[in-house]
């Protein structure tokens, strides 16, 4: 059981570096899709997952008009016969008006305790997708946070693995010198195979920097994807990077919408400010739970609120 756990915990992050990645190819890399519209298409086709739900939103969004909009990253760990859980969750708000021209990136812990809309009590937010899927999540954290949840990106946990092979592997600049998982990372300039960079990003109690260390390689692994993704040699590999999209990644974001927000909003990504939820772990009942304090919560919807232009 503790050897599962501790899988489980080290799974958690892959996925966050695929959805940001994702995220980032569709609103700066659209120039280069159209080269391999067909290969695409069929990606997006496969991605595309409609859902059932009435946000709160109470006027439609626009791209053409560059309203800001909302984003659900889910990563979710799946096996035959069981739903699983989102072991991580990723609100993203995106606005590309030269008042902000970024994306805010809000890191909501696995156990932070709140109401699961649907259910009607209090539990881990992630238990809201083993109980109803995509739509009750988006549900509880749309009332968690008070805003608008517009759309979703639900990204299979190997998904990020794939992706860096489809790429024939990625290039970072290492700030330190370490091993972990059978994998020994000098400093300076490496190559990173799909294993090898989930290992890379994984690594957190051999770091002297804790998590500060550990987002700093992750941003390293998502520059280091933009780059290949972007670069004229890796054009020839985009078939093979849609395919691992495509059987990654859940989304019910249009081929039309990802066609309006690279048109629309590709100022957006120059700017990408992530955060993450305060506040203090606590056992109620024998269970473990992400306890966040009223004024904290206050705090964060102010933030995401004004960035969404809703205050």
């Amino acid at each position: 059981m503790r050897s599962d756990r501790a899988k489980q915990k080290r799974k958690k992050k892959r996925w966050k570096i695929v959805g940001v990645v994702l995220l980032l190819l569709l609103v700066g890399a659209g120039a280069y899709a159209y080269s391999i519209y067909h290969s695409l298409t069929k990606a997006v086709n496969t991605m595309h997952t409609p859902i059932k739900r009435e946000s709160t939103r109470v006027e439609e969004i626009t791209f053409q008009r560059q309203d800001p909009f909302s984003v659900l990253m889910l990563g979710v760990d799946e096996r035959k016969g069981d739903r699983g859980r989102s072991d991580t969750m990723i609100v993203l708000t995106v606005n590309p008006n030269p008042t902000f021209k970024s994306v805010q990136m809000l890191s909501i812990p696995r156990d932070t305790r709140v109401e699961i809309v649907g259910k009607g009590k209090e539990d881990k937010i992630n238990h809201a997708y083993a109980f109803g899927g995509v739509e009750m999540s988006m549900d509880t954290v749309e009332k968690f946070l008070d805003i608008p949840i517009d759309y979703y990106i639900k990204v299979n946990m190997e998904g990020f693995k794939d992706i860096v092979d489809a790429l024939n592997g990625i290039t970072v600049n290492n700030d330190l010198n370490f091993s972990y998982e059978g994998n020994h990372f000098k400093k300076g300039q490496i190559h990173l195979d799909g294993k090898e960079a989930l290992s890379f990003v994984r690594m957190r109690k051999e770091d002297p920097r804790g998590d500060f260390g550990r987002q700093e390689r992750q941003r390293q692994v998502i520059q280091g994807v933009i780059s290949k993704g972007a670069s004229f040699t890796s054009l020839t590999r985009f078939n093979d990077v849609f395919k691992a999209l495509g059987k990654n990644v859940e989304t019910n974001i249009t081929f039309d919408e990802m066609k309006s927000i690279q048109k629309y909003y590709k100022d957006a990504r120059e700017k990408i400010e992530p955060f993450q939820l305060t506040g203090q772990g606590t056992k109620i009942d024998g269970i473990y739970y992400f306890i966040v304090p009223k004024e904290e919560i206050q705090n964060v919807q102010s933030r995401l609120k004004k960035h969404l232009e809703l205050q």
